[in-house]
């Protein structure tokens, strides 16, 4: 009953907005050790294995999609801005790995920026509040923008690949990944050449993401099954896609697609 409330309410723009931000809250402020740093679904490739500090090891795979998005360009000395920050984890290995100038991300919770900036202590990076409907910049303020498996949760991806492309430098670069219905990839296709910026690449990467669910599944059952009340635990194990739920199904029988994309503002 709790399942189908909630499939009803994220098919509302602004019930899809309102239900992220109270669940993003509500894991700031119930989870706030700091071994608990990203949230995404993962990245695996054959020979795909980049160096890690030990203390990044526990989230190795959810760090390799941060990888694999970001560098399809060099972001060393460049000014980065990570839309939907999350808890922080994965602008934290950007700033300290990939060498921008400077890291800001931000995210619509309060909560999750102020437990970023408590357990993320590193020179070039920050975090603030900030809508992706309404990003709280300049324009033509940032040479790269990033987004990590967030945009199914915003109210409008027309709005905020408009803000993307207002805040973006001439030749400035959008980094993009996320997940979505398999019948919606024409919506998409149709936001991204509508949205003033250069497609250079796109790439479905869905397999890659369920062989990092595979490996990711049983730390992440028994994780939740730690922190979360039992009366929620079957739908948070849908929504982190632990094997054989529904949303890791959808990617096997091919109703759910993971995208990775890289576009560019034009000089």
């Amino acid at each position: 009953m709790l399942e189908k409330f909630i499939k009803n309410l994220l098919s509302v723009p602004m019930g899809r907005r309102w239900f992220w931000k109270k669940w993003y809250e509500f894991l700031a402020r119930r989870k706030t050790d700091i071994d608990f740093k990203l949230m995404n679904y993962g990245y695996s490739a054959e020979n795909f294995y980049p160096k890690l500090e030990k203390n990044d090891e526990p989230e190795r795979y959810p760090i390799h999609l941060y990888h694999r998005v970001a560098t399809q360009i060099n972001l060393n000395g460049k000014k980065v801005l990570e839309v939907g920050s999350g808890r922080g984890g994965g602008a934290s290995y950007l700033a300290r790995y990939l060498h921008p100038k400077k890291m800001i991300g931000i995210d619509i919770s309060k909560y999750a920026v102020k437990l970023c900036n408590k357990i993320h202590n590193v020179p070039n990076l920050c975090f603030q509040v900030g809508d992706s409907e309404n990003i709280p910049f300049p324009n033509e303020n940032f040479n790269v923008v990033i987004n990590i498996e967030s945009s199914h949760c915003y109210g409008s991806m027309e709005i905020f690949l408009k803000e993307v492309r207002r805040v973006l430098k001439p030749g400035g670069h959008f980094l993009y990944c996320d997940l979505l219905p398999t019948k919606q990839l024409k919506t998409l296709n149709k936001h991204l050449s509508n949205s003033g910026l250069d497609l250079i690449q796109k790439t479905d990467i869905t397999e890659n993401i369920i062989i990092a669910l595979d490996l990711m599944s049983t730390k992440r059952k028994d994780l939740i099954y730690m922190s979360v009340p039992r009366s929620l635990r079957n739908l948070i194990e849908t929504f982190a896609g632990i094997k054989g739920t529904r949303i890791y199904n959808a990617f096997h029988d091919g109703t759910a697609s993971y995208i990775c994309a890289a576009l560019k503002k034009p000089v």
